[in-house]
């Protein structure tokens, strides 16, 4: 498999929608369903990439983004904030937690896999 994605929403249709797409594309996939589970995944295997949902229990997704960003062990992992959530005010709380992308749901597919190769492969 290729690199690995951990895809973290608590709507577990959507993390299975998703996994399936990116595993299509030739990404190895995780789900995780809450911050929680999602912060404790990647301490046991770091993701190449990680997919992350806003509206979630606590720690919410803007929360675990702020955790994984002011870590110098994680702080080089790509986030990509996919959510629901698509104000301005959103956007730029997405950006001031560390996210490196924000994409608001419903998504187009291609652009989400353009994002995922970009941050993946930077320079190409």
């Amino acid at each position: 498999m290729g690199k690995s994605i951990l895809v973290v929403d608590d709507e577990a249709d959507i993390v299975t929608q998703i996994k399936i797409r990116l595993e299509a594309n030739g990404y190895s996939v995780t789900g995780a369903y809450s911050g929680e589970e999602a912060l404790a995944k990647i301490k046991s295997g770091v993701p190449d990439l990680i997919l992350l949902d806003v509206m979630m229990p606590p720690p919410n997704g803007f929360q675990v983004c702020r955790i994984l960003k002011d870590s110098p062990e994680y702080k080089d992992i790509p986030i990509i904030m996919l959510t629901a959530k698509s104000t301005e005010s959103d956007k730029f709380w997405g950006v001031e937690s560390g996210a490196d992308e924000y994409v608001s749901k419903p998504y187009s597919a291609k652009e989400l896999l353009e994002k995922i190769s970009v941050l993946l492969n930077p320079g190409r």
